[in-house]
């Protein structure tokens, strides 16, 4: 029962006349609505957040390999494995395509299916979009600087901008990539035929580490790229013992940037340096920061020049010119420069290397795909004149190839690890913030379902039933690149720089194996996928002596 306080007499004329009662009533009424309405959507907001919090709790997590040991988890069962990635396959045969496995103190998600690969990276794209924090990112990549193993957030979204619109962009490419990746080829080709002239047996051959050469041309492409630095650079050089320590430095920070360390599972165990990776990277990383520091330096006082062209500098000038002193994220703008130009030759390098390896061992194993794309190079091109870049888009067949080892040799088949930073059900499980996940590319990329004889070296699919395939695929049956907002930013960087090379190294040299034995495919697993074994190969010219450049 509602009490009323007792109320004045009304005097209309009286200023300090209390409220007539018909004014209190109302006041009192809505003030009773309003509590009353805020009453039922607290009430509504605790049921909701109450169903959801139970539901999340009826929801089971992805099954959990069996055997995990207490805090160390599954790390004895992957240390057995040389081959995460077939590993990991085995496991989904068993387990479904969403499992858990735990490494140390994390459980890491592994996803082995295009359903639930489009599923992550559609439905919960942005709640996936960061990354653990591993130590060779934050030891040798500037505290996480280097971006694409940045956290997701502001300083990822700008650096990526830049890498996207200034660095990796079509006009880039066309402007400053394509021009280097065919200057420098054709001059490795034409060394190449000269030490063939030099060296060739009685059969008229030379035998050469084709794995060797592709990783020293693709090291010293990216250099000329990103600094204008490298063997076959006409923009500016470095003397021997420079470009000996450069490389040596870059391979040693490949080599560990793949590394796994106990202190990624176990954190608490850092201190004690297990194996001495934490001091051997650190001795990389100011190796590396002594060259890119100069290299920086050298562009400061080049770029006082106003004669240059703006499509014609290196991917530091762009840089400098665009950060320009500014701090993002908390680091300066030469943190950001080096960090970003790392992240570059990073991700040109060994990826490359590796697929243009791959791509000829398949064909060596396949002699009569090698001559489909000889074939394909006379026809289109001739056997009178070297190739030129326009006429790279014109060999659909070695697109074909080139999509096909992609394929079958994704360069990192378990791509770059994610973090959630949400909650989130995924393919009906409840997987929780702070979860790390792993896409099984390369068990996606040979499920039968969607590629029929999947461990057959085909690339004629790409010409019939998957002529359509790209690097985002729709329907998340292709993903060498990754997938989501976290796809590989260099995809068309890559895709023609491997074309390019290709295409002039096949139309240059007949390649066979020694004594026609075939190619040893094993592999060696870290940041990417290598060939475990040189690549040993016959080589002989093609074309005419004029077609390389001699008079």
């Amino acid at each position: 029962m509602l009490v009323l306080p007792k109320i004045a007499t009304h005097k209309p004329n009286d200023p300090f006349t209390e409220f007539p009662m018909e004014s209190l009533l109302q006041d009192l009424n809505f003030t009773h609505l309003y509590g009353a309405l805020l009453a039922i959507l607290i009430l509504i907001l605790s049921i909701h957040v109450w169903f959801k919090s139970s539901s999340s709790r009826k929801l089971k997590s992805p099954p959990e390999v069996a055997g995990a040991w207490p805090v160390i988890g599954h790390l004895p069962l992957l240390a057995k494995s040389p081959h995460p990635h077939r590993t990991f396959a085995s496991m989904a045969d068993e387990y479904g395509p969403i499992f858990t496995v735990r490494v140390g103190l994390f459980p890491v998600v592994v996803v082995s299916s295009s359903e639930v690969a489009k599923e992550c990276w559609t439905k919960h794209d942005l709640a996936l979009a960061s990354r653990p924090q591993l130590l060779a990112t934050e030891v040798m990549g500037y505290n996480n600087a280097f971006f694409g193993f940045s956290p997701y957030g502001q300083y990822w979204r700008e650096v990526r901008k830049v890498a996207n619109m200034e660095l990796l962009s079509n006009r880039r490419i066309e402007l400053l990539v394509n021009p280097i990746v065919a200057s420098a080829t054709d001059m490795a080709i034409k060394e190449l035929h000269k030490l063939w002239t030099e060296k060739k047996n009685d059969s008229g051959h030379i035998l050469i580490d084709l794995k060797q050469w592709f990783a020293t041309l693709c090291l010293n492409i990216v250099l000329q790229v990103v600094a204008s630095k490298g063997h076959y650079s006409s923009i500016a050089t470095v003397d021997e013992e420079e470009e000996r320590r450069c490389h040596h430095a870059l391979r040693e920070f490949l080599h560990f940037l793949g590394v796994f360390t106990v202190a990624d599972a176990l954190p608490f165990l850092r201190r004690l340096d297990l194996g001495g990776h934490e001091k051997t990277m650190r001795s990389i990383a100011k190796d590396l920061d002594t060259i890119l520091s100069g290299w920086l330096e050298e562009h400061r006082r080049n770029n006082e020049s106003s004669s240059e062209k703006k499509g014609d500098r290196d991917f530091m000038d762009v840089m400098l010119s665009t950060f320009n002193g500014k701090e993002m994220g908390g680091y300066d703008a030469d943190t950001i420069i080096k960090a970003t130009c790392l992240a570059m030759i990073s991700g040109g390098t060994d990826t490359t290397m590796g697929t243009i390896t791959w791509a000829v061992s398949s064909m060596l194993n396949n002699l009569h795909i090698l001559k489909k794309a000889q074939e394909e190079l006379d026809t289109r091109i001739g056997k009178e004149r070297y190739v030129h870049e326009s006429d790279i888009a014109n060999l659909s067949y070695i697109y074909a190839i080139v999509k096909e080892t992609l394929r079958l040799h994704p360069p990192g088949p378990l791509g770059v690890p994610h973090e959630s930073t949400q909650d989130c059900v995924i393919n009906g499980h409840h997987v929780p913030k702070g979860t790390r996940f792993t896409f099984n590319i390369w068990k996606i990329q040979t499920d039968p379902r969607a590629w029929p004889e999947p461990m057959e070296f085909k690339p004629e699919r790409f010409l019939s039933s998957h002529r359509d395939g790209d690097v985002k695929d729709r329907n998340f049956e292709y993903l060498p690149f990754g997938g989501g907002r976290r796809i590989c930013p260099g995809m068309s960087f890559g895709l023609q720089f491997v074309h390019s090379m290709l295409a002039r190294f096949l139309h240059a040299f007949e390649v066979s194996t020694l004594n026609n034995l075939p190619v040893d495919m094993s592999e060696t697993f870290g940041i990417t996928i290598e060939k475990a074994t040189p690549l040993e190969v016959m080589l002989a010219p093609r074309l005419p002596k004029e077609a390389y450049g001699f008079a």
